[in-house]
């Protein structure tokens, strides 16, 4: 199929209530809207770099620069087959995995739309419906985090997460673990904390959490290997995977023992699924995460995590979590049996709702 024409779009767009990690607080998601269409056949995909570099170096414009000024020029008009012939085409490109990510996340869903079958079905997908979690932002106080938390499992959700930093950590597990004793809970630090504070994070062993995000450094693995030797709680790497070269070394070094795999972290979707190829052979559980993604982005994230390894539920909750309105059309929601559909239809399955997605642009190009 020959690509005929490329849309870009950098997009903004309120979130219900702010969300409040170790990095920040985001009021609003930045994120590019890529549209390939091929002989009147469209595919969508999200770039989910954000507007500023705090979870990775790539931000919105950064990725609008490399998508604009070398992807798009050696895209268009070219004929693409597979997703593989797409990645041959930039992979001399260095880094800029967001990016990548989100023409990429376009191409899949086009290929699957010329094959009339779903994007789950393309990837390889063996799940009917997933199980999702909810990720819950640093709160005011006591009583915001259990209502929080409350709410959450009264919609369905069957784990919830929450975001830790130092001096906000062992007070608001306790509290969970003292109203919710048995429920499936993880924390996310997003880098907060160094090998120093070892001892503050052993105590969060007490806890029988699920598992600890990304305590330390967000490039190392190393100094995640010294940690997890003195953890019984296992250790979950995020930020630290960008390849399976990542992920097989931090496997190799018991550095983690799960990982989450997003597909705009590691460049794609097809390098998502190597990485859970890979730890399915070596037996470590993998989990989707999320972005913030708007219906385009969510999509794709539930088709990855309709693949086998995904055993344990991913942030990939309902449209409702996050946007008064979502761009797509239906949006997503989850069910009271805390699971979440695959979409059957063709690719991502869902129609882009072009009127809201215009009303969201604050910038678009086209390049034919």
């Amino acid at each position: 199929m020959k690509l005929d024409l490329i849309e870009l779009r950098h997009i903004k767009m309120k979130l219900i209530t702010p969300f409040k990690t170790s990095m920040g607080t985001d009021h609003f998601v930045e994120h590019l809207i890529i549209k390939i269409t091929s002989e009147g056949i469209s595919g969508w995909g999200e770039c989910v770099a954000e507007a500023n570099p705090f979870y990775s170096y790539e931000t919105v414009k950064t990725s609008y620069h490399i998508i604009k000024d070398f992807i798009i020029p050696n895209l268009i008009g070219k004929k693409i087959f597979k997703v593989e012939d797409a990645i041959k085409i930039w992979n001399q490109i260095r880094g800029h995995r967001m990016a990548k990510a989100g023409v990429e996340a376009a191409i899949w869903d086009l290929i699957a739309k010329r094959k009339n079958i779903s994007l789950s079905e393309l990837m390889g997908g063996t799940r009917n419906k997933i199980d999702v979690g909810v990720s819950i932002g640093i709160q005011k106080s006591e009583k915001d985090l259990i209502e929080k938390v409350e709410t959450y499992l009264k919609e369905g959700y069957k784990r919830i997460k929450i975001k830790i930093q130092p001096g906000y950590d062992i007070r608001p597990v306790k509290s969970i673990r003292k109203y919710f004793p048995s429920i499936l809970l993880q924390v996310d630090a997003n880098s907060a904390y160094s090998l120093n504070d070892k001892n503050k994070i052993k105590k969060l062993d007490n806890f029988n959490l699920l598992l600890i995000e990304q305590p330390l450094g967000y490039e190392d693995i190393y100094q995640h290997s010294k940690l997890q030797k003195e953890l019984t709680t296992p250790i979950c790497l995020d930020e630290s995977i960008h390849s399976l070269d990542d992920a097989t070394s931090a496997v190799e070094l018991d550095a983690c023992r799960v990982i989450n795999i997003k597909p705009g972290r590691v460049g794609g979707f097809n390098e998502a699924i190597k990485i859970h190829n890979y730890c399915m052979k070596k037996k470590i559980p993998v989990w989707c995460g999320g972005m913030l993604e708007t219906g385009i982005g969510r999509a794709g994230n539930i088709a990855l995590a309709s693949l086998k390894n995904f055993s344990l539920p991913g942030d990939i909750s309902a449209s409702r979590r996050y946007f008064e309105q979502d761009i797509v059309e239906p949006e997503f929601v989850i069910n009271k049996d805390g699971t979440m559909n695959v979409p059957k239809e063709k690719g991502i399955s869902v129609e882009v709702n072009e009127r809201l997605l215009n009303k969201f642009t604050l910038y678009k190009e086209i390049f034919k």
